[in-house]
Parts: C-alpha cells; structure tokens; sequence
C-alpha cells in the first residue's frame, strides 16, 4: 500500500545536510559553550555562527537571537518576559482570537497575575479585523501579539500593516513566526514587529530548537533563573547540537525558499481543487490566497474529522485534524469556531500539510481514496441522514 505523509505541519523530516552539520557536537566537539578552553571554544564558536544564519533568515542581528527549547518557549518567553519588563506602563495586552496555545496560555497567566487581555477577533478567512484591534489599544496597552500566519488554516497575516497601527502607540509588538519563519520570505524591518518567534522543526530543522528575535534595545525579563547563557536573557547550558540544526537549516531554508515555495505551492493548489471538485460540501478554511504554500485545510461537513483520519491512516495517508498540539483534544478547533464555523462543522476539519517529498502522484493518490471515504462515512452519519430528508421535503 502507498504510504503519503502530509502531516508536516506537526513534523517534518530532518534534512540530510542538517544531520551531518549536527553529528559532531553529540560526540566530537561536546565541549560547554561557556567554557574557558579549547573544548567550550568549539562549541561557543558553533552556536555563534548558527546564530548569524538564523538571524540571516529573519533579516535581524546576531546579537537580538535568543535560542529556545521550542516555538513555545520563545512564545512564552515573548508574552510573559515583554510584559513583565514593561508592566510599570500598564496591564493591558492584546491577542487575537486565533493564537496558538503557547500564546494564549502564557496570556491566560499574566491575567491571573493581574494582566488585562483582550482577544481581537478576526473574519471568516481568519483575518484579524485591523479596525477592531485599533480601537482596542489603550493607553496602557503594554504589549500586541498577532501571529504571522496560522498553521492550522494557513492564513497568512498583514502584519505590516498592524505594525504600522501598533506602532504608533508605542506598544511592543510581537508576532509568532513559526508557521512562516524558514518556509516564507519574513523580514523583522519590513514587518515592523519588536519580538518575533521560531522554531527550526518547520523548516526540515530539529525538534527541540527554537529563538526568540527581540529588537536591539528592547527589555525582556527571564523565565528561567539561572546563568548568563543568551545575553543572560535564557539561562541553561546550551543545546549546541539543536542550535548547530536549527542554523544549517536556516542556511538552506533561505537558500532553497523560492523553489520550495514553487513545488510546496503546486501540490496546494491540486489538492485544493481536486477535493473541492470532486466532494460534494467540502469546505476550504483560510484564506483562499494569502495561505501557506504547504498548507489545504478543509472542513468536510456531516462527519466527524477523527474517522476520516482513522480511514485515511487505513489507506496510507497521515493527515492531521488541526493543530498537532491540541490534536488530542477531541473539540473543536478554536480557530475555525473564531472564524464563525459552526461547532458541528468544525467538528469535520482535515488539515493536509505538504513537504519537500511530497509528490503530484500523492496528491492524486488521496483524491482517489477520499471520495470513497467520505461516502461510506456519509452514510452512518444521522446529520447527513437529517440533510437529505429535509432536501427532499423541502
């Protein structure tokens, strides 16, 4: 039986290159980076230069990385390690209603810490309403997170432009990257974004490596207690090995970025068309343009997303329901119900994420083997059942 992964959103293979950049430092080199010899100088000398090559990505200093254990440490570290620092001009942040949960929970604790939050909401496409989010910043707005794109629809943000809103309050902005940072052009002066976070598995780097970029000048205090590690900003013996990944892969991300967006862009637009074309009541979520180059998000109504996963795991092919981290959740996706979808059409998202291995001949391989699926699950399902009857009485 064929086997098609499209499920990179939650993980991506590691690159060849990136494997061999990272296997001396688990053996060779495994000095301390802040040793005072020849075996901690190795090492610093390693995450120095990966820290140029994943600020060359993103169009910032060397000097403004801060390495991570995550994208959700480096959210963390930007939601609470920001507020914190500028907590003495006020308690108010803002977040949009479609954040990832690293972003929303680290929220979620700064308001029991006495933090105001407020959710901006965004339109059917997942975009944020910019009106909505002017009008919302206060005097004491302290901190704006708005995430540069969304993993689980795709849409893309014009974080630009709320920069320009942000910006003229004099409010820390902050965007999380990880969905686009190594897999689309992101530049923090074009942006206009203070903070902004990453994680090298996205972009074919290892788990378990992130960064955090804060503008030169801007304050953020610690999560951890500890040593002088990252500017004394992220205390913790460095993941040298994670760290050495994380700046190959960015050294190819940004060499290899026009042609993998050409390829990964290709099979979206199969895959968006031949599921639409070919099902009947299938719903594409995101935005139909301003959407990642790897991502088809759908909503398939009268069935429930979990039993076409399991069908499709049956045929070979492993897709996602949404996000990989609340995958277990079994809820609805709190991004597709902010975005105005029903709970029990939500209930029937599929997030098919493609990668550099995918292929046209996998593409047409789950358009096979979908419609067959959809029907058979159509037919247990009482809600399709109630459809047909009121069709055909009305």
């Amino acid at each position: 039986m064929r086997q098609v992964y499209l499920d990179n959103a939650a993980a991506t293979p590691l690159l060849p290159e990136v494997l061999e950049a990272m296997l001396p430092y688990f053996s060779k080199i495994y000095g301390n980076p802040q040793s005072i010899h020849g075996w901690g100088d190795g090492a610093r000398d390693a995450v120095e230069e990966s820290r140029g090559k994943v600020a060359d990505l993103i169009g910032g200093q060397p000097e403004e990385i801060i390495f991570t254990s995550s994208g959700t440490e480096a959210n963390n570290l930007a939601i609470k390690g920001l507020a914190q620092a500028q907590q003495t001009k006020g308690k108010h942040i803002l977040i949009s209603s479609i954040e990832h949960f690293s972003v929303a929970n680290a929220a979620k604790t700064m308001e029991k810490r006495g933090f105001e939050i407020t959710h901006i909401p965004v339109d059917k496409h997942g975009l944020v309403d910019i009106d909505k989010l002017a009008a919302a910043i206060r005097n004491d707005t302290i901190l704006v997170s708005i995430m540069h794109a969304n993993g689980e629809v795709g849409t893309i943000q014009d974080i630009k432009r709320i920069s320009q809103v942000v910006k003229k309050t004099g409010a820390v902005f902050h965007t999380d990257a990880v969905a686009t940072a190594g897999t689309i052009p992101v530049n923090v002066a074009d942006l206009g974004v203070d903070a902004l976070s990453m994680a090298a598995n996205p972009f074919y780097g290892p788990k378990g490596a992130g960064a955090l970029w804060v503008r030169k000048g801007t304050r953020v205090i610690p999560l951890l207690d500890g040593g002088v590690q990252e500017g004394g900003r992220r205390g913790g013996t460095e993941d040298v090995p994670a760290i050495v990944g994380m700046g190959k892969a960015a050294e190819l991300a940004r060499r290899d970025m026009k042609s993998r967006i050409e390829h990964l862009s290709f099979l979206r637009d199969r895959l968006i068309k031949g599921l639409i074309s070919g099902i009947d009541h299938v719903i594409l979520t995101g935005h139909p343009q301003n959407r990642l180059p790897c991502n088809a998000s759908f909503c398939v109504e009268f069935i429930e997303g979990e039993s076409m996963l399991m069908m499709l795991s049956a045929k070979g092919v492993a897709v996602s329901s949404g996000s990989a981290c609340t995958s277990r959740a079994l809820k609805a996706s709190h991004v597709l119900t902010a975005m105005g979808l029903p709970p029990e059409i939500a209930q029937g998202s599929l997030l098919f994420s493609m990668g550099l291995e995918s292929t046209p001949e996998d593409i047409d391989y789950v358009l096979e083997v979908m419609p067959p699926i959809v029907e058979r699950l159509r037919q247990m399902s009482p809600l399709y059942d109630k459809f047909l009857k009121e069709k055909k009485g009305g």
